[in-house]
């Protein structure tokens, strides 16, 4: 799809993809890069994921297609697309690739994207720094973990600020592990009563306990990928504000036997199905793992990412290890002890055969498609802060995983969550967040300039 309401003869293209959704308007008409395409006479191009939406090379599903995902395809999609902007310097030739305008052959490429997109961004300038001028690559998950305990622990840091900033005290987090251990103590007791009765109280009754323990870490965390801005916080108002009430219980008012935390959580499970909009048989949809184990028809964005964890990057959200002595590993546990590596990888031979009968080989991943960024210049990496994918993106908590060139830059958006600054401008949004787009919008104009400086150095050449 294209937006090419403000584009000037030499403007900057900016790329983007949808990722592992299908390809809307939106993609093009409401996000950050058509708010920089608008300040610097630009066109913005976004390019459907193969396997997503109506991007599919292959009939069905199966293993045997889905072999053909691989990011280096991917990112030669993208390069491909850019090669044929390249060559589209006729109005003729520009309906080729369903460019409304022809396109000036100075005009440099930036690849701007958040979240997996962010990722696709920063790889396809490492890949190709012949087509890609820059890219902003904002929360990018670009370090695999097989076991991505960090997750929780990032969702932690969440809940530690979100009451304090909502006004209550600041044992959110703490309420909230205490809810999930005595959770536990009824889903492993192996007492079919006990464990029907508390799925009764969810309101989620008819799954295994693993799955509805993985549904409910679903519905809890929805909010810790929401934009936090500056009068209002998804996370307080869809957790913390149930937790505030257990807090100041001491006792079970509700005479189920269950401890003021729990009923706490149970509250929130409540408060957010309701919310949802979610029906019962959707709920179980939802959590059930096995359902259309079989099914490879397309339209199924939720297998083929699945495929991409079992076959790519793991990045399995699993409860911290070890399991037996957490601990002693000092990490909280914010989910389930149900939840933990044979749970998600046990079902990936199951939808896509011997294509996925061993786990993600997340070390040779890591050894090229995170290595590769080691020498890349002209990115710029931003994280939030309060982004549950941090741990996993270039800005850790800890520290840069990488010392990336001087002409790239990274930046921790303080009390942001995921992908905050492509997000399109608010009146609300945070002064960090405002802070981190002018800052952004600063590198892409020097990138843009220095690409025109090569374009008119090859042609004098």
């Amino acid at each position: 799809m294209v937006n090419a309401t403000f584009y000037r003869t030499g403007g900057p293209i900016y790329m983007s993809t949808a990722g592992e959704t299908p390809l809307t308007r939106n993609d093009v008409d409401n996000t950050y890069a058509t708010e920089l395409a608008a300040a610097t006479g630009g066109m913005v191009v976004s390019v459907e994921h193969r396997f997503y939406g109506q991007s599919n090379p292959l009939p069905d599903l199966s293993g045997n297609s889905l072999k053909y995902l691989t990011v280096d395809n991917v990112l030669e999609d993208f390069a491909s697309v850019v090669r044929a902007i390249r060559a589209n310097e006729t109005a003729t030739n520009s309906t080729v690739i369903g460019l409304p305008v022809s396109v000036a052959p100075e005009s440099p490429v930036i690849f701007v994207g958040g979240s997996y997109p962010g990722a696709v961004a920063a790889w396809m300038r490492a890949k190709y720094p012949d087509l890609v001028a820059g890219a902003w690559s904002s929360s990018a998950a670009v370090y695999g973990r097989l076991e991505n305990y960090q997750f929780d622990q990032g969702f932690g840091r969440h809940l530690k600020t979100a009451m304090v900033a909502g006004g209550g005290g600041s044992g959110c987090a703490e309420c909230f592990a205490h809810a999930v251990a005595d959770l536990d103590q009824i889903l492993l007791s192996g007492d079919a009563a006990r464990i029907a009765a508390v799925q009764e109280r969810l309101g989620i009754p008819l799954l295994g306990t693993s799955d509805l323990a993985n549904l409910l870490t679903v519905l809890a965390t929805i909010g810790a990928l929401q934009p936090v801005t500056t009068v209002s916080d998804p996370v307080y108002s869809t957790v913390c504000v149930y937790f505030e009430k257990g807090l100041n219980q001491t006792t079970d008012t509700k005479g189920s036997g269950y401890s003021a935390c729990l009923n706490s959580y149970i509250a929130m499970i409540n408060g957010l199905v309701a919310q949802s909009g979610l029906t019962p048989p959707m709920l179980v949809a939802l959590g059930n793992s096995s359902l259309a184990v079989d099914n490879t028809a397309l339209n199924q964005p939720q297998r083929v990412w699945y495929y991409q964890m079992c076959t790519w990057f793991g990045m399995w959200q699993v409860a911290p290890p070890p399991m037996s002595n957490s601990s002693s590993s000092g990490l909280v546990g914010y989910r389930s002890q149900l939840l933990d590596l044979d749970y998600f990888q046990s079902s990936c031979p199951k939808k896509f055969g011997a294509q996925a009968k061993d786990p993600a080989d997340v070390d040779s991943f890591n050894a090229k498609w995170f290595e590769i960024l080691r020498n890349t210049s002209n990115v710029f990496y931003t994280s939030g802060s309060l982004d549950p994918w941090r741990d996993s993106t270039v800005d850790t908590s800890w520290g840069n995983l990488v010392d990336p060139p001087g002409a790239s830059v990274v930046l921790t958006i303080d009390g942001a969550t995921h992908a905050q600054d492509l997000q399109p401008s608010r009146s609300t949004d945070l002064l960090s967040v405002k802070q981190a787009r002018m800052l952004g919008k600063r590198l892409v104009k020097q990138w843009i300039r220095q690409a025109r400086r090569d374009s008119r150095h090859r042609y004098n050449c």
